[in-house]
């Protein structure tokens, strides 16, 4: 402090007096000091020295990081790996979505079907029974519902899936032994329709029972009058299709049973095959049809097909 203030107040005297101060000599500005004491304002005895400390330059050694060790780490432990779903048995499959088939009579000799297969939505189904055997499908939730016209008194149904799997059940149908029928059935585009004529050969008329004209099975029905049954589900994969026209046993009932072929552009020029199905006294009887269809320059036309039972002749095409 002391030495500060006399600096300071050279300075000033010089300035006053009107001179530069004088220049140092560069030397004196490299002088360093060689200690530092403390100076008192008053008039106290002046501390010791402070121990001189040398300016010593440390010399420079590399910088060295030292990384942390690197410790051994254990293995991982294997992943065992995923299990595949194993397939269900067949048993355990059949406890978890049993297919079940039930039937009844329904007054007219026909047969009314429940099928439940909750695993099998919207598939494919073929009933068969005595003989005859048309395409069904299941609902969204696995359920059909269908009629089919018994064709023996002592009836077996059986539902075939498209996995496999066969449903069976029996009943008796007493009301059959009053009854007759007689039926076609063809799969896919080999296409048949049926006609009974029970008043005389009259398309169109009343008389003239055909899928146009099917009637219904009712108790309601005259003695001498039929009715026809369309069955299968032209929607299902390769659909078997059939008609199946029921009569009154009474031999003075005498329709007159036709069965026509229509010439189309997938029919034409070749063989179609079909079977016919008869059914009288309870007892079924099933025959194959093979038809040679005319050139395709006949597309639209019918070729009809009489005396189908026992005999069959290829009467015209219209």
């Amino acid at each position: 402090m002391l030495a500060v203030a006399l600096g300071a107040g050279h300075l000033v005297q010089t300035m006053a007096a009107g001179k530069d101060p004088a220049p140092r000599p560069s030397a004196a500005l490299r002088e360093q000091p060689k200690d530092v004491q403390t100076v008192a304002a008053g008039p106290e005895a002046v501390k010791p020295a402070a121990p001189v400390v040398a300016d010593v330059a440390m010399p420079k050694l590399p910088l060295v990081i030292l990384a942390p060790p690197v410790l051994p780490q254990p293995a991982p432990a294997a992943l065992a790996p995923e299990a595949e779903p194993q397939p269900m048995e067949p048993a355990a499959l059949a406890d978890a979505c049993p297919v079940t088939l039930d039937v009844l009579a329904v007054p007219g000799a026909i047969i009314g079907l429940t099928l439940t297969a909750p695993c099998q939505p919207d598939s494919r189904v073929v009933l068969q029974h005595a003989g005859l055997a048309v395409t069904g499908m299941t609902s969204a939730t696995g359920s059909l519902f269908t009629d089919l016209p018994a064709l023996e008194a002592d009836a077996t149904v059986t539902a075939v899936l498209a996995d496999g799997t066969r449903a069976e059940a029996q009943l008796t149908v007493p009301d059959l032994a009053g009854l007759r029928r007689f039926g076609v059935q063809w799969q896919g585009d080999d296409a048949f329709q049926l006609h009974a004529f029970e008043t005389g050969p009259y398309y169109g008329q009343p008389g003239d029972v055909s899928a146009a004209n099917p009637r219904a099975a009712s108790a309601a029905l005259p003695a001498a009058q039929g009715y026809l049954m369309q069955l299968g589900d032209p929607a299902a994969p390769a659909p078997l299709l059939a008609e199946v026209y029921t009569y009154p046993a009474d031999p003075a009932a005498k329709p007159e049973i036709v069965v026509e072929a229509g010439v189309t552009d997938k029919t034409c020029g070749r063989e179609i095959l079909g079977e016919t199905l008869a059914s009288a006294a309870g007892r079924a009887e099933v025959q194959d049809l093979t038809v040679a269809m005319p050139e395709c320059d006949s597309a639209g036309g019918y070729l009809v097909l009489k005396n189908l039972a026992p005999d069959m002749n290829i009467a015209s095409v219209n």
